[in-house]
């Protein structure tokens, strides 16, 4: 049987996107006198921080992630991402945020850890999807639901090209090589693009959204990294691609992981729609009515992990990993990052022939839980894993000239976007190392400085992005084109022309040339704006023409 917690109320918030299951689940946090959240992901819950931190003040709230542990002597409300929840600390109130991630093949079984023996003193609740709600009622007999409505309307509205898709829209695409091809079009057509991507760092992320939102472009091209916790002004969303790779083979996505993305459009009670772009088809019809009608299969199963574990060997640790459900809704997990390092390692002999007993077989499974940002899962980071057991069992630290010497070598922003992203990945493995208990000597020196290049490469990448993909210049002509504010524009004395700062051409007597370095594409764009820049000026010199001397004369040229 699955444990008693009667002693606390346990409530389930379940409903689609943009129904403020999180908002509700802050305030009863904060209206307890201490409790504990778990998001997703690293930004939401440093937003979250953030906003717990204005309300409550900096003393008594708590952020624990991977990456950054920010800890008051007097925290009574802790914000964490959900593999970093101090689940042994007493609080009244407990929160996991995207339940329905328990399904998810990589990281469900730890969100159903949480499901199964996470609570708090007087309150428990978890929000999601309503897709987990059968499942809910066999793990949690008794639960409370609280169903939350969408505040907007989400409406399907089919195929459109490119070229004419709305203004503050998202175009979904799945791959590196997708995303980047669309968003040089978009440079193209409208001067540029936001990038969101799931190998941004959340600085990277932050400032590239900010640009979307200051209205700098009109575009945002993602990946499915936007359909969990990005509440932004995006009116549409469409469909580039609709299959990804997963890590182990191409897959169309499922209803609700659409839905889930198709969702972002719409905030608040602003309406949203979705649809289709590029080569893809029309949605099916079907599909169209479970997205717009929030109606979904339910889950069948989500994944499970023995949580009680044997470290007399690494042999006994998989065999407790291997340890199959009790019930057969409740899917053994395989395919986490920490149980592939571990099956790896203990396949090494020196690895092998040093682990026979319970500190060392649990050292190595603490060093297994050091990420891969990179998502490569090569020998590369088999190695730095064993390299980093070997000096935490021989030193029971790291030495600091050799950790110096990864460090440094990240140190640079030479390179192009992937590049920059792959360092990235792999300054944020170091932050992780770096706020681990012990690992290091002196462990606020290297948090700061893993935070410091990370924060530094953060902001090249984001300048590389707009570089790239934000033609300053055509942006700002897009948006004159159907502008209906003035336009500031002045006239140099070769009789350049400069509109909002950047030149666009020549106006020679009453003629306008356009710049050629703009391409063929943009000279119908440059003389739009160009007629509504230079209107007073033209009907300055037909008056100055009119009151010239009547002495004028026409030629051939």
């Amino acid at each position: 049987m699955l444990e008693n917690f009667s002693k606390s109320k346990i409530v389930a918030v379940l409903g689609p996107t943009n129904t403020g299951k999180t908002y509700l689940a802050m305030e009863r946090l904060l209206g307890h006198s201490s409790g504990m959240i778990g998001f997703p992901l690293r930004l939401l819950a440093r937003e979250n921080y953030d906003r717990a931190v204005r309300l409550r003040g900096p003393e008594h709230v708590a952020l624990i992630t991977g990456e950054e542990k920010i800890i008051p002597a007097k925290a009574k409300w802790w914000i964490c991402t959900v593999e970093s929840m101090p689940i042994d600390k007493k609080v009244d109130f407990l929160a996991v945020d995207e339940i329905q991630l328990a399904a998810n093949p990589e990281r469900g079984h730890i969100f159903t850890q949480r499901l199964m023996h996470a609570r708090g003193l007087s309150e428990t609740m978890f929000m999601g999807a309503d897709t987990i709600r059968s499942l809910l009622r066999c793990l949690l007999p008794g639960v409370e639901y609280i169903d939350r409505p969408r505040m907007s309307v989400l409406s399907h509205v089919g195929h459109q090209k490119l070229s004419r898709l709305p203004k503050r829209s998202a175009i979904i695409a799945f791959s590196f090589e997708d995303v980047y091809r669309i968003a040089d079009l978009l440079r193209h057509q409208s001067g540029g693009t936001s990038i969101v991507m799931g190998g941004l760092s959340p600085r990277t992320r932050n400032a590239q959204v900010e640009m979307y939102q200051a209205g700098e472009v009109d575009y945002l091209v993602a990946t499915d990294a936007i359909g969990m916790g990005l509440n932004m002004d995006i009116h549409h969303v469409a469909f580039a691609k609709l299959k990804k790779f997963d890590g182990r083979y191409l897959r169309r996505l499922e209803a609700p992981e659409l839905a889930q993305i198709a969702g972002r459009a719409g905030r608040q009670l602003t309406n949203g729609s979705f649809g289709t772009t590029e080569n893809l088809d029309p949605l099916e019809q079907d599909l169209v009515e479970s997205i717009e009608n929030h109606r979904f299969d339910m889950l069948q199963q989500i994944q499970w992990r023995n949580h009680q574990l044997e470290f007399r060997s690494p042999l006994s640790l998989l065999q407790s990993l291997d340890k199959k459900s009790p019930y057969p809704f409740l899917r053994k997990s395989s395919e986490a990052d920490d149980y592939a390092a571990l099956l790896q390692l203990s396949k090494d002999p020196e690895i092998a022939s040093l682990c026979k007993n319970y500190p060392h077989t649990f050292l190595l499974w603490d060093v297994c839980q050091i990420p891969d940002f990179r998502k490569i899962m090569t020998d590369a980071h088999t190695q730095l894993l064993k390299q980093v057991f070997l000096f935490l069992y021989q030193y029971q630290h790291i030495p600091k000239d050799w950790v110096a010497s990864q460090i440094e070598r990240l140190n640079h922003v030479d390179g192009d976007i992937d590049a920059l992203m792959a360092r990235l990945g792999h300054i944020r493995t170091w932050t992780y190392i770096a706020y681990r208990p012990n690992w290091l000597a002196n462990p606020l020196e290297w948090q700061e400085r893993t935070r410091a290049i990370e924060d530094k490469l953060s902001d090249a990448l984001h300048r590389q992005l707009t570089q790239r993909f934000v033609d300053r210049r055509r942006t700002v002509l897009t948006q004159q084109l159907h502008g209906k504010t003035d336009i500031l524009a002045g006239i140099l004395k070769d009789g350049q022309v400069i509109v909002e700062g950047y030149p666009i051409g020549w106006l020679q007597g009453f003629r306008f040339v356009a710049d050629s370095t703009q391409g063929l594409s943009a000279h119908h764009q440059l003389h739009h704006v160009a007629r509504r820049a230079l209107r007073q000026e033209i009907d300055k010199r037909i008056q100055q023409l009119r009151k010239s001397p009547d002495h004028l004369h026409l030629t051939e040229a």
